[in-house]
């Protein structure tokens, strides 16, 4: 993993702001969520998604790092 493989990963979410995607996490002992969301805002290390709770019309807000993308502990598809 290099600075350069970050920049991309970073860049590429950062094009992606306000879209819709789909995001897979693996949260370990074969723990996985699958949420819908958009790319709200992006910081150096992180950045934050809108995920909208729909029995209770609230929106809650996940942070994902960068690293975890680049080592497919996060998986990103655009809707």
């Amino acid at each position: 993993m290099s600075q350069a493989d970050l920049k991309k990963v970073r860049l590429s979410v950062d094009k992606n702001i306000g879209n819709k995607v789909k995001i897979r996490a693996n949260r370990g002992r074969h723990k996985i969520d699958i949420t819908e969301g958009v790319i709200s805002k992006t910081y150096p290390s992180i950045f934050l998604v809108e995920v909208e709770n729909k029995s209770d019309d609230t929106v809650q807000v996940v942070s994902f790092s960068y690293t975890d993308v680049l080592t497919k502990d996060v998986q990103m598809q655009l809707i």
